[in-house]
């Protein structure tokens, strides 16, 4: 066959007998074929770790510029925590001291008396020390009308310290005879002080025991 041969006539048996052109074409195609073979085995499984790789750095960055984000506003933080306790401090101020409690619990009674009130039950309980200040339970059982009460609230609030008072299990109704529209309070009202330096700071223990 002249201008070409044609693969048809190619003895599958016997390759060594092929023409030579044809040989390096099946060389050139086999070499071809190994290296697709070598692409799509290890180049495609480096592009694949490769693309995690990306992903994984792209993962670590975001995490760094979070981090790195709330580092810088670390310090503006560490000053509002700063200056809130400060305002809390200033705020506990206001509140009577340890000496000043005893006279606050004889104006709130009086209070009660100057603004007609009755006071039945009067009965202050022993302190609770929390955290930063003192509460003083009051047990009370008060007769009187709903203005009395009223001007007794409005007496409370204008005294000299700052008075809180919170009530606990108070119940309000009707006198039982029911004259002239008393009412009866009764239950807990518990106020609040703030505690001195030394009883906030802590306790130093004793060295070496107690000497007799």
């Amino acid at each position: 066959m002249s201008g070409g041969f044609d693969l048809r006539n190619l003895d599958t048996s016997n390759p060594g007998g092929w023409p030579t052109s044809v040989k390096a074409f099946f060389c050139a195609l086999l070499v071809v074929l190994i290296l697709f073979l070598g692409w799509y085995l290890v180049i495609s499984d480096q592009q694949d770790l490769l693309a995690r790789e990306k992903r994984s750095e792209q993962d670590l960055r975001t995490q760094f510029e979070q981090k790195q984000a709330r580092a810088v506003n670390l310090e503006p933080l560490k000053q509002q925590l700063a200056d809130m306790e400060l305002m809390l401090q200033q705020m506990l101020r206001q509140l009577p001291s340890r000496t000043e409690m005893a006279d606050l619990i004889v104006d709130i009674s009086q209070t009660a008396l100057a603004s007609g009130i009755q006071n039945e039950l009067f009965q202050p309980q022993p302190e609770i020390k929390k955290e930063f200040y003192a509460e003083k339970p009051i047990a009370l059982r008060m007769v009187g009308t709903y203005h009395q009460f009223g001007a007794f609230v409005s007496g409370v609030a204008s005294l000299p310290r700052v008075v809180i008072m919170t009530m606990h299990d108070i119940s309000l109704k009707p006198r039982e005879d029911k004259t002239g529209g008393a009412l009866v309070l009764e239950g807990t009202v518990k106020t609040y002080r703030y505690l001195d330096e030394d009883e906030t700071a802590p306790e130093t223990p004793v060295q070496g025991g107690a000497r007799r």
